[in-house]
């Protein structure tokens, strides 16, 4: 399993947006995601830095691979 870079809550959000999800509202230091389809919300911390399991957890509810969420990054 490839390890995780060190991003920010604004970059996440922003990959997550190129797989389709939508910023839906923020409350507090929380933005919300929610994808037409999906069953599961996304809650990102709007943090300088998330820490590595929390970005595991966000991915691994968005239904991607580690692998196909470090592509969205790059782009």
């Amino acid at each position: 399993m490839p390890s995780l870079p060190r991003l920010d809550g604004r970059t996440v959000v922003k990959a997550f947006g190129r797989d389709g999800w939508e910023l839906v509202r923020q409350k507090g230091s929380h933005m919300i995601l929610v994808k037409e389809g999906s069953w599961a919300t996304l809650s990102v911390p709007d943090h300088r830095e998330i820490a590595p399991g929390t970005l595991r957890s966000l991915i691994r509810a968005s239904g991607q691979t580690v692998e196909a969420f470090l592509v969205l990054t790059k782009k």
